[in-house]
């Protein structure tokens, strides 16, 4: 018994005699893991983030007063069973997984903060993006090799489909798709743009930029049918007025015409004309009736959104952590050293 207790037990001191002894191990590792970790930090290029908060005025309140709150805090809004809208507030996050949203970002008119690249964003992140050395090697590679050539598809015109992409116009998306995330906070509604990019001004003209278009998008998406009602009734007025003027010309000429004409016959076909036209005339009203209808529904229906939290140009780089990174890859170094001097001692443990 005593001997496999003794078997069990680690001696430290004959642990840190082996360290000692190999301790020159640690003066070749590890200013070694330190200059090539800050070569390799070095390289990759800085990134800024920027985020806006914007809280749209939802359609309806949340109900249900307790159990309403109570089922919020478990991720379930109770309100959204009474909305009328197709598309609830919860999912326009997932607008960013559409190609035919993203691919709006294109013409977002964007400076860098020194002035020398003043493009759209689709040019800035297809042709102006800092990447590392080892980047630049790989894309001079594939320039040598052959290139395939793309299939179009049948049918197709030269007008741009979000639907129908280039390599390269999708990694355009895909890089969009990184630098642009959405967030719904379930219990407030607040809707949270965030923002990466390696020009801290192009990051804030970007982060202003979607929150523009996303209020758009809302904006439109929930006055679709009363625009669409106002556009109806507004076609309906002018066909009103239209037919209202014939009959009253109709109308006034021919009593012009027969002024002292006593016969019964013409008096009738008159009444007729004066009938007539009046019942365009109030067809008419009732139109100009429904048409002021519409456009007051249209306001009604346009929602209001409060600006939490603008987007501002960030003075530092969120990362990459060059400290953090060297001083991770340090340690490791050091614990991966330390594992190799005493593998045999943890080995026969």
């Amino acid at each position: 018994m005593e001997e496999n207790k003794n078997k069990d037990i680690i001696d430290l001191r004959e642990l840190w005699k082996k360290v000692r002894e190999r301790k020159r191990l640690f003066f070749i590792t590890l200013p070694l893991a330190f200059v090539l970790s800050c070569l390799f930090i070095i390289c990759i290029p800085r990134y800024y983030d920027t985020d806006v908060r914007l809280a749209p005025e939802l359609e309806n309140p949340m109900s249900g007063g307790a159990l309403g709150s109570l089922a919020a805090s478990f991720g379930f809004d109770l309100s959204n069973m009474e909305s009328s809208d197709a598309i609830s507030p919860m999912l326009y996050p997932d607008l960013m997984s559409d190609n035919g949203f993203v691919s709006k970002f294109f013409d977002f008119k964007v400076v860098s903060a020194d002035g020398e690249i003043n493009t759209n964003y689709h040019d800035y992140l297809r042709y102006q993006q800092k990447q590392p050395w080892w980047g630049y090697v790989f894309d001079s590679l594939k320039k040598l090799l052959p290139k395939k050539k793309e299939e179009g598809i049948a049918g197709g015109d030269d007008k741009f489909n979000p639907y129908v992409l280039s390599r390269d116009e999708d990694g355009v998306i895909k890089k969009i798709q990184n630098n642009v995330q959405f967030n719904m906070d379930k219990k407030t509604g607040v809707i949270t743009i965030m923002v990466r990019d390696q020009d801290r001004l192009i990051c804030k003209t970007v982060a202003d930029s979607v929150r523009s278009l996303l209020q758009q998008f809302i904006t439109d998406y929930r006055t679709s049918k009363a625009r669409n009602d106002l556009k109806y009734y507004t076609k309906l007025a002018v066909d009103a007025k239209q037919d209202y003027e014939r009959a009253r010309q109709l109308y006034g000429s021919y009593s012009d015409r027969n002024m002292d004409v006593v016969l019964e016959s013409y008096r009738a076909k008159q009444e007729d004309l004066e009938n007539d036209m009046q019942l365009k005339f109030n067809t008419y009203t009732a139109m100009q009736t429904q048409l002021q209808q519409a456009k007051a529904k249209v306001q009604e229906r346009t929602p209001a959104f409060t600006l939490l939290k603008g987007a501002s140009v960030p003075i530092k780089p969120s990362g990459p952590k060059r400290m953090i990174f060297v001083i991770g890859m340090v340690f490791l170094t050091f614990l991966c050293t330390l594992g190799y001097i005493l593998k045999g001692e943890l080995w026969k443990f």
